[in-house]
């Protein structure tokens, strides 16, 4: 295909004429929710050897790419999708990545990306507002103002964190920069902390023995009680605590750590206190739910994954930071052909990031506010954590099932307890459902026994869907697994 606007504009319409029939079935419930084949067959369906070898892609020709793609994709629109914590997109917020991918604007340096720049910039003065770290100005100003935070976006909340833990080393080894990271350092978790923070550390040089980690309760969230002495513990064998990571909410149950009592040890001890709020950090825009956030005053540093809960495209990730000079402190680095002295109206980024060249993340969140504004994300985290606890209900109710807490956020476990099934069976039940495409769940395991795992994060997925799911699940163990 030649590069050319009328080509562009013929394709784009073909792919728009598939993508909104694949949408509206899958939004329809039509089908399965996905077709899993082997990677092999699916390269060949797709033509890849084909298209790469000879190209000649155009609009009349590209649907026979296009109906294997969309076919064996995952269908996350469908409402028996219910597995990982990767958002169902809001429809408009695709206009963010058409828009960045048509015009290539990487925007770490104000002058190649001035627009998203200064999207990116309120949209964080936006998310620091509803934890409470913007208590000056409004979201739109710029400058420095006294008490108020930063942050920035990156490509997931892996990267977050890491950006974070840099931070926190930053902080307690000033030299670290230069020097290499002190082996005498540690960063204390529990043991279901995202494994993003061994993998952090690593990169920073510390390994993953250096996680010293909290006892948990029997729902595996951190008992703040134990913290104090683990710290007096720590710091009696000559180690210095880079951070204390505390989850909101944990991946596997969707449980949220006691985020106040770890705060307040924090502060009294003079320790780095770090939020993964990934997944849960969206409770602070619920009147009702943001209770649940108790105690993220306290934090220096925390994450907010944008594509998790607040209907946004992947992957987009906010690091915040409640003192400026935090971020600022983090990375130590000159280039000359791109720090350096100029007049600039804007603000660059790139010193503040690992990435060099960043896409428009921030964008995304911002077509879904305009299109729904504030009131529409809150309304939607209130639904997902409200119908979440219906679905338990319900769950809790048949004989044949049990969950094993009252879920605080969109995230719910259960477990199917007629005929004594094992932990292998459990994880074969799961694995039948996703062979046939019928539903998409996950799986993990709670203090040692292994349950079936939903997100809640599709809107279109209701109380009808879940009676259809536990039927599916007593069918699957009636024919396969009794």
């Amino acid at each position: 295909m030649k590069s050319n606007s009328s080509e562009f504009h013929a394709l784009i319409a073909s792919l728009n004429d598939q993508l909104e029939a694949y949408l509206s079935s899958s939004i329809q419930g039509e089908g399965k929710v996905s077709r899993q084949i082997s990677a092999s067959e699916l390269a060949k369906k797709m033509k890849l050897s084909h298209w790469i070898e000879h190209g000649g892609m155009t609009a009349h020709n590209a649907h026979t790419f296009m109906e294997p793609y969309l076919e064996h994709s995952q269908r996350m629109h469908h409402p028996h999708y219910i597995g990982h914590q990767v958002a169902v997109p809001h429809l408009i917020s695709g206009a963010a990545d058409f828009i960045h991918g048509s015009i290539n604007n990487p925007m770490a340096i104000y002058e190649m990306g001035p627009s998203a720049a200064v999207i990116e910039k309120t949209m964080i003065n936006w998310m620091l507002d509803k934890i409470g770290w913007l208590p000056q100005g409004g979201i739109t100003d710029f400058g420095r103002l006294e008490g108020n935070g930063t942050g920035i976006f990156t490509h997931g909340g892996s990267l977050a964190n890491l950006t974070a833990m840099l931070a926190a080393r930053a902080a307690i080894a000033p030299r670290a920069w230069e020097e290499g990271t002190p082996e005498d350092l540690v960063v204390i978790g529990s043991e279901v902390s995202h494994y993003s923070i061994a993998r952090s550390i690593s990169i920073m040089g510390l390994g993953k023995s250096k996680i010293v980690t909290v006892p948990e309760d029997d729902q595996e969230r951190m008992k703040a009680e134990a913290l104090e002495a683990i710290i007096l513990q720590t710091r009696s064998e000559g180690k210095r605590i880079m951070a204390v990571v505390a989850n909101a909410c944990a991946t596997s149950t969707g449980l949220y750590d006691p985020l106040e009592a770890i705060g307040k040890i924090c502060k009294a001890h003079q320790i780095w206190f770090h939020i993964d709020g990934a997944h849960g950090a969206s409770a602070v825009l619920s009147t009702r739910e943001k209770h649940l956030m108790r105690g993220v005053e306290y934090a220096d540093s925390m994450i907010w994954d944008t594509h998790k809960m607040l209907r946004t495209s992947t992957l987009a990730a906010a690091v915040l930071f409640r003192n400026p000079q935090s971020m600022i402190d983090t990375f130590q680095q000159k280039g000359s052909y791109l720090f350096h002295e100029k007049d600039n109206p804007g603000f660059d980024l790139m010193p503040f990031t690992v990435e060099c060249t960043k896409a428009a993340l921030a964008t995304k969140l911002f077509w879904v506010l305009a299109a729904e504004g504030e009131q529409g994300l809150v309304d939607f985290v209130e639904h997902q954590y409200q119908v979440t606890r219906q679905f338990h209900d319900l769950i809790q109710s048949q004989i044949d099932f049990e969950c094993p807490y009252y879920p605080e956020a969109n995230i719910l476990c259960f477990r199917y307890i007629k005929h004594e099934l094992s932990d292998p069976q459990q994880l074969a039940i799961r694995n039948a459902l996703v062979e046939e495409g019928s539903f998409y769940i996950t799986s993990t395991e709670i203090a040692g026994i292994r349950y079936l795992r939903l997100t809640v994060i599709n809107p279109a997925t209701s109380e009808v869907h879940i009676l259809a799911l536990i039927q599916r699940i007593r069918e699957i163990v009636a024919k396969e697994l009794h």
